[in-house]
């Protein structure tokens, strides 16, 4: 049994990726009380709800995280929250850098204050590579919000909400996943467009997502920023892993795009513990009160995470077993 076991527990963003395969988990295996699904699409709730076939433990909520008021209504009674909405598209937010700020930042503090309010237990943001050092306003966006929900711990000191942060890269089978757009080209017998040749990135699993969520829910004590021991890939790995033999073409790096993802920056390396398989990495001042966690171990001086520099790395038999495992 889980701390969720019987537990009401509201999922923004719930009709993404990460949220439909969240809510699923939760009704199979830890059989909540109740789950508010808070998302602004109508017909992507509609279709959720088709999905699950109208389980009675659903509760379908339309709002945006931009509106306090819709939030404090759907927390209502609400012990633990993840807040999975976002904007994520890199070159999106070049092009329309205030719609970004306003879902997440200002969109973010409003479900920290929501949360404070309505005096729910505790809640997990979901964070991005791309926070690490940031060279894009996707990333910056998402850098202020997990300085926000870390930091919304000193707003909640003597409340009893918590937060912490979960930080994982490209999830396969998400809707924004090149694996489908791959797939499509290769159908057609064209070349597949390669960012850079020498790219590295970080991929997860939906479960993998899944399970890190949890496993934060059931070991937080509020202001870590979780980071899973993850494999890395080399994208033509990946490429040649859908689509063996297919002709590959150099297409560039795109604005704001790295050619190595970053998930711990030197900075944050200096307060990183490895805890198992996942790296925690602490808060600077905790005036809420924290506690290392007595099974972490310091990482090495001048540590920092990436891609390129991982000890673990996906052969490309390994990534398509993994894609066939999900297709």
């Amino acid at each position: 049994m889980s701390i969720l076991t019987g537990s009401s527990i509201l999922v923004t963003g719930g009709t993404g990726s990460f949220g439909k395969a969240f809510i699923a988990d939760l009704l199979a295996r830890h059989d909540p009380k109740r789950v508010v699904v808070f998302s602004r699409d109508e017909l992507k709730q509609y279709e959720c709800r088709q999905l699950f076939g109208d389980d009675p433990r659903l509760r379908w909520f339309i709002g945006d995280i931009r509106d306090p008021h819709r939030l404090h209504r759907a927390m209502h009674g609400v012990e633990y929250v993840v807040h999975a909405a976002a904007l994520k598209q890199v070159d999106t937010a070049e092009y329309n850098p205030w719609e970004f700020v306003q879902t997440n930042i200002i969109g973010s503090q409003n479900v920290i204050e929501a949360c404070i309010d309505a005096g729910v237990t505790k809640v997990v943001a979901l964070s991005t590579d791309k926070a690490s050092s940031p060279i894009n306003l996707y990333g910056a966006t998402k850098l202020t919000a997990d300085k926000l929900f870390i930091t919304g711990n000193h707003y909640a000191a003597a409340y009893p909400t918590r937060f912490s942060v979960v930080r994982y890269g490209n999830v396969m089978g998400s809707r924004g996943s090149v694996i489908p757009y791959f797939r499509k080209l290769a159908e057609a017998g064209q070349s597949l467009p390669i960012t850079d040749l020498r790219c590295t990135r970080f991929f997860i699993t939906l479960p993998q997502a899944v399970q890190l969520v949890l496993d934060a829910f059931e070991h937080m004590q509020g202001g870590e920023l979780y980071v899973p021991r993850i494999p890395s890939m080399r994208v033509t790995d990946l490429a040649q892993a859908i689509a063996p033999g297919a002709a590959m073409h150099d297409v560039g790096l795109r604005p704001g795009e790295k050619l190595h993802e970053e998930m711990i920056s030197p900075e944050e390396g200096r307060r990183a513990l490895r805890v198992g398989e996942r790296f925690v990495i602490q808060p600077d001042l905790a005036s809420w009160g924290y506690t290392p966690p007595a099974d972490g171990v310091p990482v090495s001086e001048g540590f920092h995470y990436t891609s390129e520099n991982n000890d673990e790395w996906f052969t490309r038999e390994e990534i398509a077993a993994i894609l066939a495992s999900e297709s």
